[in-house]
C-alpha cells in the first residue's frame, strides 16, 4: 500500500468546489465577510493579550485562516487565533521570546501533521472531559486576571506571569484606578451583551470597538481627558504584507520548548476537533478529524514564519460562519482575504482603540469559556471525576497550563486503568461449570461436569499490565494444583505484552510443575497476538481451543 493511501487526508474545499454553484458564493461571499468583520477585534484583542503586537493577532487570521479553509476536514471550521492560547502564548513569549514562540509553534504544527498521517484525529476525542473543563475554566480565569491592568486603567508595566502575584500587585496599586478606563471596559460589556437583542446580525464586540473608541476620541480631543491608553500608545502597527523571517533553532532549544509544544498541540487538536464536531450537529455535516488536524498543523507551521501565534479552530467564528450562510470552505478563504484587506487598508484606524475596550471583549471571551454552569454540574460527579477536575483547574490557574495537561492526562489514564482492573474480574471454577446465559460454542447443556484435577480459570476483561498482576496473585493464591489448568479467555477483548509476559510465565512455571494449560475462546485478535510472539508453538496449537466444550475434551484426553 502506498503511503498516500494510508494517510487520512481529503480537504472539504476540493470536493466542494466540484458541484459549486454561484447562488453558493454569494452565501459564502456574505458569511466570509462577516465573520471576518467579527473576527477583526477578536484577532487584534487575542494578539495583544498573547503578549505580541496586534498585527500578528490579524496575521495569524488571514494566513492561518486561509490554510485552514484551504486544507481542512471541515466544511465551515474558522481557522485563526483563540483565547485558549493566551495563556501558554504569552508565557512561552514571557520566558523564551518571539523567537521561542516561533519555534514552539512550529514543533506543535509538525506534531498536529504527525497525530493526522497517524490517523489520531478520533482518539483525541476521547480525552476526558473533566481534563478540558478544568484547564477551560482555568484559562478563562487567567484571561480575566490578565485584563484587569488595563480594565482597570491602572497602567502597571512589567507584570508577573503567575496568577497570585498579578492579583497581589492590582491590590497594592487598586488606588491607582481610571475612572475613565474602567467606565470604557463596563460600557463595552454592556454593549457586546445586549447588542444581540437589537440585532443578532451585527457583532456586538465590533459595535463595542466601534463606539468606544470614538467615545475615547472625543474624550481625548474635546475635552482633554488623555489618561485612557489606546493601541497606538503601546503599539506602531505595521500595515503591509508580512515578511518572511528565518526560524533560528538548536537541538538545545528544542528540547526546552518541546513540552509548550506539546501543549499547543494538544490544545489545538482539542479545541479544533471540538469545533468542528459542533458545526455537524448543527449543520448535519461530518468533518475529517484527521484531515482537520493535518490542516491545522500546517497552518502551525506557515504562520509563525510570518510572526503569527498559534492557530486553532474557533468556535464563535465557525458557528457565525454557520448562521450567516457558510456551507463551504470558500465562507473561510473569504473571512481570511477581508482581513487582509483591513489590514492593509484599514489598520492605522486601529490605533485609536482603547485598550480598556480590548480588555472588556476579553473578559467577555473569558466568561464564555468560563463554562461555569458545566464546571458546578461536574462537582456533582464521582469523585474521581471531581479530582481530575479540580487538579487541572487549579494547576492551570497557580502555575502552568502545561503542567496542568500533562498530570492532568497522567491522573486521567491512572484512574481510568483503576476502574478497568475493578471491571475485569479473575475466577477460578472447579467440578462443575455453569453455562447458563452463556453463547459460546454450541452447548448443550447448562452446566458442564469439570473432571477431577481440572481447574477453569477465566480472566473477564482486557489482559493487560494492571491485570496480569492480578492474576498472578490469585494463581499464587491457590495451594493445590490441578493437573490441567484451562485458561477461559473469550472475554478478553486485546493482550497487551505484559499480560503476554505472564502467561507465558505461567506456562513455563506449569511446565516446570507437570501441569498441562489449555487456553479456550481465544479471539482472533489476541491469537494474533500470541502467534506474533511465538506462543502459539510453545503452548502447541492444539491447546489454543475455540470454545470451553473442546477445551474440556482435550483436558480429558490429556488427563
Amino acid at each position: 500500500m502506498r503511503i498516500k493511501d494510508k494517510i487520512d487526508f481529503h480537504p472539504k474545499l476540493f470536493v466542494a468546489l466540484k458541484t459549486y454553484t454561484r447562488e453558493r458564493f454569494m452565501a459564502d461571499l456574505a458569511a466570509g465577510i462577516i465573520v471576518g468583520i467579527v473576527a477583526l477585534p477578536l484577532a487584534i484583542a487575542f494578539g495583544i493579550a498573547s503578549g505580541v503586537s496586534p498585527e500578528k493577532g490579524l496575521v495569524t487570521a488571514f494566513i492561518g485562516g486561509f490554510i485552514v479553509s484551504f486544507l481542512g476536514g471541515s466544511n465551515v471550521q474558522i481557522g485563526g487565533p483563540t483565547g485558549a492560547f493566551i495563556v501558554i502564548v504569552y508565557g512561552i513569549v514571557h520566558n523564551f521570546g518571539p523567537a521561542g514562540l516561533a519555534l514552539a509553534t512550529i514543533l506543535a504544527g509538525i506534531l498536529l501533521v504527525i497525530m493526522g498521517a497517524l490517523r489520531l484525529g478520533a482518539i483525541i476525542r476521547f480525552i476526558p472531559y473533566p481534563i478540558v473543563v478544568g484547564f477551560t475554566s482555568g484559562i478563562a480565569l487567567t484571561i480575566f486576571t490578565t485584563q484587569l491592568n488595563d480594565l482597570l486603567g491602572l497602567n502597571l508595566s512589567d507584570m508577573p506571569a503567575d496568577f497570585l502575584s498579578k492579583w497581589a500587585l492590582y491590590a497594592r496599586h487598586i488606588t491607582r484606578l481610571n475612572p475613565w478606563s474602567l467606565l470604557i471596559g463596563l460600557g463595552s460589556i454592556a454593549l457586546i451583551r445586549y447588542t444581540p437583542r437589537l440585532s443578532r446580525k451585527i457583532p456586538g464586540s465590533l459595535v463595542a470597538i466601534v463606539v468606544m473608541t470614538a467615545g475615547a476620541y472625543a474624550l481625548r480631543h474635546a475635552l482633554g481627558v488623555d489618561s485612557v491608553r489606546t493601541i497606538g500608545d503601546l503599539f506602531v502597527i505595521n500595515a503591509s504584507l508580512p515578511q518572511a523571517e528565518a526560524i533560528r533553532f538548536s537541538p538545545e532549544t528544542i528540547n526546552r520548548l518541546l513540552p509548550s509544544a506539546f501543549t499547543i498541540a494538544m490544545l489545538g487538536a482539542i479545541e479544533s476537533l471540538l469545533s468542528a464536531t459542533v458545526a455537524d450537529g448543527v449543520t448535519g455535516d461530518k468533518h475529517h478529524s484527521n484531515t482537520e488536524l493535518i490542516a491545522q498543523g500546517a497552518a502551525n507551521i506557515v504562520v509563525p514564519i510570518f510572526g503569527g501565534i498559534p492557530v486553532t479552530g474557533a468556535i464563535a467564528r465557525t458557528m457565525t460562519n454557520i448562521n450567516n450562510g457558510g456551507r463551504t470552505p470558500v465562507a473561510g478563504l473569504v473571512h481570511a482575504l477581508t482581513l487582509l484587506l483591513i489590514l492593509l487598508f484599514l489598520s492605522p484606524l486601529t490605533r485609536h482603540i482603547p485598550m480598556s475596550c480590548l480588555a472588556g471583549v476579553l473578559v467577555v471571551v473569558s466568561y464564555n469559556m468560563s463554562e461555569w454552569r458545566t464546571f458546578r454540574s461536574l462537582m456533582k460527579n464521582p469523585r474521581s471525576d471531581v479530582s481530575v477536575l479540580l487538579v487541572t483547574f487549579f494547576l492551570t490557574v497557580i502555575f502552568d497550563l502545561t503542567i496542568a495537561i500533562e498530570i492532568g492526562m497522567l491522573i486521567a489514564m491512572f484512574l481510568f486503568m483503576k476502574r478497568v482492573m475493578e471491571t475485569t474480574s479473575v475466577s477460578v471454577t472447579r467440578n462443575v461449570l455453569d453455562l447458563s446465559s452463556e453463547s459460546e460454542g454450541t452447548l448443550s447443556e447448562e452446566k458442564l461436569p469439570i473432571p477431577p484435577g481440572v481447574e477453569v480459570y477465566e480472566i473477564d476483561g482486557p489482559f493487560f499490565f494492571g491485570i496480569a498482576n492480578k492474576f498472578d496473585g490469585v494463581m499464587q493464591s491457590l495451594g493445590d494444583k490441578p493437573r490441567v489448568r484451562i485458561i477461559r479467555m473469550r472475554k478478553v477483548p486485546f493482550m497487551d505484552s505484559t499480560g503476554l509476559h505472564n502467561l507465558e510465565s505461567l506456562f513455563r512455571l506449569s511446565q516446570a510443575e507437570n501441569i498441562r494449560m489449555i487456553l479456550s475462546g481465544v479471539n482472533p485478535t489476541v491469537r494474533d497476538v500470541l502467534a506474533k510472539a511465538g506462543f502459539d508453538q510453545k503452548i502447541g496449537a492444539g491447546n489454543i481451543c475455540s470454545h470451553i466444550n473442546e477445551a474440556l475434551a482435550k483436558a480429558t484426553e490429556q488427563g
